[in-house]
């Protein structure tokens, strides 16, 4: 049985009511709804938390304490906030009138134990697949939906890397449990109340590649830092990683170009990039019983000469 989820004083006096739900070790995510019902994901999806509910001004001072803990603010200008607490904790609150129905809170939870590549529940071949990706220093992007483990199967990989290798990885939030010796965790800065300060994912990858990375990781490709990963990853770093949200494994090239697109970048030199940058594509579905099933490709051209994908068979 995993050990019961450590956390600081501060975080769970800021938890309160909650800090029993997310200190139990099975617990993926947990939620506050409007109406001020607790959720909890321990591995079969989002179930109602019995004798445990919030009164609507106890919930949104709860969501502005733990905003406040992690060194940010959020108000009725400001009624959205995005923060990490502890180790890898994230947290994201909504207050009416965004919300309407009431405070949502949203928390995301790391694992209590590292997972090993060996142990993260995809299938013998995709692992041996991932072993020999890790090896050969190709480029992996990892893809999935919310929740699919495509953060965790990544941070498991690269865990693997050697000791020698150094890692940077740039994230939105940090929440990926990369176990190494040799890492450089960025997080983003949004601007403060003056909307000065802000730090994009765009400039830290321009900032990570000053930092001699051996192998560049980017927490979640979703808009203009796109651009300077692929440049990064077609000029000499490999052996790098990224996620990206999608659907399912064929409907990974549509998204990428989406994603360019807010880059500015036309989906021929988008599909070009992605060809020559990245080696496997690793995407994750999630099943109802909790496990995952990991589908493998690789980008190709079409007869347009936009992005497409070719599913790698078992091996």
């Amino acid at each position: 049985m995993a050990p019961e989820r450590r956390l600081s004083a501060s975080v769970r006096a800021a938890l309160g009511p909650l800090a029993a739900v997310v200190a139990d070790p099975a617990a993926t995510d947990v939620f506050v709804t409007g109406d001020g019902a607790v959720w909890a994901d321990t591995g079969a999806g989002a179930q109602r938390v019995a004798g445990v509910r919030l009164e609507s001004g106890a919930a949104r001072a709860l969501a502005v304490g733990l905003i406040a803990v992690g060194g940010r603010h959020v108000d009725e200008a400001t009624p959205c906030a995005d923060v990490r607490l502890g180790d890898g904790m994230r947290v994201h609150v909504a207050l009416p009138p965004i919300a309407w129905g009431g405070t949502a809170i949203s928390i995301r939870l790391p694992r209590v134990s590292r997972v090993s590549l060996d142990g993260a529940g995809v299938d013998a071949d995709a692992v041996a697949h991932l072993h020999r990706a890790i090896t050969d220093r190709q480029t992996v992007l990892f893809t999935g939906a919310t929740g699919s483990g495509k953060t965790t199967l990544m941070a498991a990989w690269l865990s693997e890397s050697l000791a020698s290798d150094r890692i940077v990885i740039i994230e939105d939030v940090a929440e990926a449990p990369i176990d190494h010796p040799h890492l450089v965790a960025l997080e983003c800065r949004q601007p403060n109340l003056e909307g000065a300060g802000e730090v994009d994912l765009a400039r830290l990858v321009r900032e990570a590649l000053r930092m001699r990375p051996d192998r560049l990781v980017v927490g979640e490709c979703r808009g203009a830092e796109i651009r300077e990963f692929l440049a990064a990853l077609n000029t000499g770093h490999r052996g790098g990683a990224g996620t990206l949200h999608a659907n399912s494994l064929h409907d990974v090239p549509a998204r990428l170009e989406a994603v360019g697109m807010i880059a500015g970048l036309a989906p021929e030199a988008l599909a070009r990039q992605a060809m020559s940058g990245i080696d496997l594509v690793v995407h994750l579905d999630r099943r109802a019983d909790g496990s995952r099933r990991a589908t493998r490709g690789r980008f190709a051209l079409d007869a347009r000469e936009r992005l497409a994908i070719e599913q790698v068979t078992a091996s």
